[in-house]
């Protein structure tokens, strides 16, 4: 699911991109990799590169309930979903400099637009490797770092710094969907008390 989010995420960007005159500029990669080797530069040169900088679970939904009554008859116990948090980090590495920023500011104007990506607002091309998405909610927010914080960012990706941002994708679940066991849902309980 994480693969599938923001690859939704960059083919709708793309497409927003086309639109205001930068064509063919989003590709999803490590931006780590520009300057490792000659093929990875090519592959990152002129694009506007999505980097998925960190993953955090969310905590508020950590303790759903781990069952579901079926028809009133039976119970089914499975392990909660893990709700994820991305950092995405879109970094303009255009043919100039003033491109870089222009694609950055577009990217902006993006997501202020469109800050919540769902099964029913948003289509997509499935690409080969990629799961079906029957139903899917992503809210995105823009993350400010601070310098400090934005300085190891960059000092981790290689030093180079790229003008770019930060956004915050909200409530990418994972889930297995195992059922654990199952069990007869309780519809009565009695008052007999034994004594001994």
């Amino acid at each position: 699911m994480i693969y599938e989010a923001i690859q939704i995420i960059s083919q709708q960007l793309d497409s927003y991109l086309t639109a205001a005159g930068l064509s063919n500029l989003v590709t999803l990669e490590n931006i780590a990799l520009f300057e490792t080797s000659s093929e990875n530069t090519e592959k990152l040169t002129n694009k506007v590169v999505l980097t998925l900088l960190n993953l955090e679970e969310e905590t508020t939904l950590k303790n759903l309930p781990n069952y579901k009554v079926i028809d009133k008859t039976s119970t089914e116990y499975r392990n909660p979903p893990v709700h994820l948090n991305l950092f995405l980090l879109i970094s303009g590495n255009c043919n100039t400099y003033t491109n870089s920023l222009r694609s950055i500011s577009k990217t902006i104007e993006f997501f202020q637009g469109k800050k919540v990506f769902t099964s029913d607002n948003t289509s997509y091309e499935p690409k080969e490797d990629f799961d079906i998405l029957e139903h899917f909610k992503l809210i995105t927010e823009l993350y400010t770092p601070t310098f400090e914080e934005l300085n190891f960012v960059w000092g981790t990706l290689g030093g180079r710094q790229l003008p770019s941002v930060i956004y915050k994708i909200q409530l990418v679940e994972i889930d297995r969907k195992e059922l654990i066991g199952t069990a007869k849902v309780i519809t009565e309980i009695t008052d007999v008390v034994k004594h001994q």
